[in-house]
Order: structure tokens, then sequence, then C-alpha cells
């Protein structure tokens, strides 16, 4: 278990790969606003 293991942290930046043990981290905030504008119409 070291660097030639596909599986572990370190075989995986070893290899230059990603997975669920080394994830990608995303630059900036991700989040995208939820709310909605209303269409301007006519009031009844």
């Amino acid at each position: 278990m070291g660097k030639g293991d596909k599986k572990t942290r370190r075989g995986k930046i070893w290899n230059g790969s990603y997975g669920a043990r080394r994830p990608k981290k995303h630059s900036g905030p991700v989040i995208k606003s939820t709310v909605k504008k209303k269409a301007a119409g006519k009031k009844s």
C-alpha cells in the first residue's frame, strides 16, 4: 500500500488521478441563487 496502490490517496497523487479518496477542490463558491424574480405583470 503506497504509491502503486490506486485506491489510496498517495497512489492517486502519484498517478495523477482523482476519486473518492482525493476529491478535486473547486475554486470559488459554487452556490447558485435559488431566488427567482417574479414576472412583471398587471395587477388584478
